[in-house]
């Protein structure tokens, strides 16, 4: 057992002391959190204010004036603020309540930007189109997001009333200057459409206020219950979660074994291993090595969950995730990662260089990315026997079960702990045969084999 201590530590300061281990691993949740820390202040700058006209050519005389009503500074700032309260009502409430929502509610303020200022300037009727879009070409002044001509809107003569023996109205274009704010030219393109249809409703004959009654319904927002309560259904989070978990596990255990891989390859390459070998067995040094880039796949792991720990308790609380999931967590890392580097290992002993592992790594990878691919199938109908199935077939039953577990209807209890027994069984089949693998493969040179070869090693072994 010291000796198997021994490689593991050697493993370990071997891989984490690196400059590409602290530069590419390290270095990344620190780049993450000074983002995090740093974009809602440069949210802060208030995006330049926008100030232009809006022509009209309107031969059906009725848009004109609703469009001028809708686009007024008061209008405007009435619609922006009922977005800005949209955006309140979507925040969890434990993010609001938390310290961090001053700022996110000054960052969405800032971002929302100061109310545009538009002035709708109607046309003659017979302007030419073309002249008319020649105000757009110019370029706005420095410092300015819009000056000048911002868009221009043709009516078509029959967008109100129905030309003779057609059975449907006419439309409208409109042409916008480059690079003008999205928000700006929905603004335009909803006032022009809510004027077209608000002439055409009276020149029905119908009242507006009786259509919307008919046509209206509040958009509600469903509510989770569980034992501990109801709270806001949060669509964002059902869907994502079950990709954070498994994505968690995924890099954590991939990035570990192929850093196994990699020393393995070297180690063999360079002689280093024979030196190895003089001083412990086969399965000392096999053993070693997965447990020093267990210990390395580990640190990333608490890495990346440590950057979303304060969300993650803040979901708990509102009784939308199970602590219990950061546990399943751990122990699923323990046993992919056996059943994953147990096979970078055999295929590091194999090979003589890194270009022969590809072919070998090629079936593994694909196997271990099946979860991924079918990520959205089975985290919207986790319960179902594709993915019951996949939850006991190793190695792929860890990643499945993590995703299920993470859905917004996890499996039983009982499918979670099967699911650790048949994973862990399947991980245990798998060192065995990696153990056998790298007995032999270890002093072996010459030509790569192939999975027909390794198999034969392990019945000779």
């Amino acid at each position: 057992m010291k000796k198997i201590l021994l490689v593991a530590q050697r493993e370990f300061l071997a891989t984490a002391s690196t400059k590409a281990f602290v530069f590419g691993v390290l270095v990344t949740p620190v780049l993450i959190g000074a983002m995090i820390f740093i974009l809602p202040r440069m949210m802060h700058n208030s995006p330049p204010k926008v100030v232009g006209d809006v022509a009209i050519i309107d031969p059906t005389g009725e848009v004109t004036p609703a469009l001028t009503a809708y686009l007024t500074k008061e209008q405007l700032a009435k619609r922006r603020d009922a977005d800005y309260r949209r955006l309140q009502n979507a925040m969890p409430a434990a993010l609001r309540s938390s310290g961090a929502g001053g700022q996110i509610d000054s960052a969405l303020s800032t971002a929302l930007g100061d109310v545009p200022v538009l002035t709708v300037v109607s046309l003659n009727l017979g302007a030419d189109v073309e002249t008319a879009k020649d105000p757009l070409k110019a370029a706005p002044e420095k410092g300015e997001a819009g000056t000048g001509r911002l868009a221009l809107v043709v009516v078509h003569s029959d967008a109100v009333d129905r030309a003779p023996g057609k059975a449907s109205f006419g439309s409208y274009e409109i042409f916008v200057r480059a690079k003008l704010d999205d928000r700006v030219e929905e603004e335009i393109s909803d006032g022009v459409r809510e004027a077209i249809i608000g002439a055409r409703i009276r020149k029905s004959g119908i009242e507006r206020a009786q259509i919307d009654a008919l046509t209206r319904i509040d958009k509600v927002t469903s509510r989770t219950v569980t034992a501990a309560g109801e709270n806001r259904t949060n669509e964002f989070l059902n869907q994502v979660m079950p990709a954070m978990f498994m994505a968690l596990l995924l890099v954590s255990v991939m990035l570990s074994g192929q850093y196994l891989l990699t020393t393995t390859v070297e180690e063999k390459q360079s002689r280093v291993v024979e030196v190895l070998l003089s001083a412990t067995s086969p399965m000392e040094l096999m053993v070693g090595k997965i447990f020093g880039q267990m210990a390395v796949g580990f640190l990333v792991l608490a890495l990346y969950l440590g950057l979303g720990v304060v969300a993650l308790l803040s979901f708990a609380s509102l009784g939308m995730l199970d602590p219990m999931l950061i546990v399943f967590l751990l122990i699923f890392f323990f046993i992919a990662y056996l059943s994953v580097g147990a096979f970078m290992a055999a295929i590091g002993a194999a090979v003589n260089e890194m270009r022969e592992a590809q072919g070998l790594m090629t079936p593994v990878m694909m196997v271990i990315m099946v979860p991924w691919i079918l990520w959205m199938p089975i985290s919207r109908d986790p319960n179902s026997t594709f993915a019951i199935v996949l939850s006991f077939l190793p190695p792929v039953s860890s990643f499945v079960t993590m995703l299920r577990m993470a859905s917004a209807t996890p499996p039983p209890l009982w499918q979670s702990l099967l699911s650790v027994v048949v994973s862990a069984a399947g991980a245990v089949a798998m060192l065995w045969f990696a153990a056998k693998v790298f007995r032999i493969g270890l002093l072996m040179f010459g030509k790569p084999p192939n999975f027909a070869t390794l198999v034969r090693w392990v019945r000779m072994g």
